[in-house]
């Protein structure tokens, strides 16, 4: 890159850096330390998961995601009881990224005591809420069925925004027989579900029958409490700077739930002959945001050296120039 875009581009890049690392120089402790371990992880550099995890497509997926998970009563009033969302929302963001990427890329200790430590954060976090039958119901973050439904809202949300805006999930070579690239995703992050005490879906058809299940069993509610996440959502407290990019991202994210979500969400969609047009808006968006950050970001970096030490990758390997 030329050196007068590089010095246009720096505001930028460091209020990125600051949104996605919570830091604006260097790169956080944590991912330099997926260097380190005596493995190589859960996930294969050759994984559905590691597709599906690298680039920015991430980004999208974090807003759906959040939206989703919103729409169990359940899950929302510990996020609203039990969490500084509304104070300190780039923590609880940057506390994400870590979990997701140290799972993902990590060796398996790492992985391990990235959701061990979560699920102890999670220990305190019960109470009480009011079900969509008007019953009052109990609800612990650690709670199987609680787990189940945000590891599935997690899953599709990656699935569907690496759809979405880069194609369909290439296929891993050691894919199942008959497997899609999104089954093979489904099935190999299945493997977090389990580390999360949540027996998940192993399949983009248990995916998807799960999530309809939660449908006819009518979990999921809007409301006061959703709306108030919605609003949030919708205007977040960003960097201006990154505020018309976000935006965007936020439009296609609604285009690409399904009508029933986008109602109990209250949010309006725009008509389907004109979802692409969103779609193409996002990948600009994307496409600028990639412009400030890594090729391959620091975690997947990190991770290809200690694959490289452990003779799992060549010592060639030229990470740095992999297309995302």
């Amino acid at each position: 890159m030329p050196a007068f875009v590089d010095r246009f581009l720096e505001p930028f890049k460091v209020r990125l850096r600051t949104t996605f690392a919570g830091q604006s120089e260097g790169v956080p402790e944590w991912e330099d330390a997926l260097e380190n371990g005596d493995d190589a992880g859960y996930f294969p550099h050759t994984s559905a998961t590691w597709h599906v995890h690298g680039g920015m497509t991430p980004i999208a997926a974090g807003i759906k995601a959040l939206l989703l998970q919103a729409l169990h009563l359940g899950a929302l009033a510990g996020v609203a009881e039990h969490s500084d969302y509304r104070a300190d929302p780039l923590a609880r963001l940057a506390g994400t990224i870590r979990w997701i990427f140290t799972v993902t890329y990590g060796d398996t200790a790492a992985a391990q005591r990235a959701c061990d430590y979560v699920r102890r954060r999670h220990e305190p976090v019960v109470g009480t809420y009011i079900a969509a039958t008007g019953e009052t119901l109990e609800y612990s973050a650690n709670d199987a069925s609680l787990s189940h439904w945000v590891h599935c809202a997690f899953a599709e949300a990656f699935l569907t925004a690496y759809e979405d805006f880069r194609g369909a999930i290439p296929l891993p070579p050691d894919a199942l027989p008959g497997e899609s690239g999104a089954d093979a995703y489904v099935r190999e992050w299945s493997v977090a579900g389990t580390l999360m005490g949540v027996e998940s879906p192993r399949s983009r058809a248990e995916l998807s029958a799960a999530l309809l299940q939660y449908d006819d069993d009518a979990p999921l509610y809007g409301g006061p409490r959703v709306r108030e996440v919605v609003h949030f959502l919708k205007n977040p407290p960003l960097d201006p700077m990154l505020l018309p990019g976000y935006r965007l991202l936020f439009l296609a994210v609604v285009n690409s739930l399904t009508p029933r979500q986008a109602e109990l969400l209250e949010l309006r969609q725009w008509p389907r002959f004109l979802r692409p047009v969103s779609n193409g808006l996002a990948r600009f968006a994307l496409a600028v945001v990639q412009l400030g950050l890594l090729k391959v970001g620091p975690s997947e970096l990190a991770a290809r050296r200690r694959l490289r030490r452990l003779g799992v990758l060549p010592s060639s390997d030229s990470s740095a120039e992999l297309p995302r």
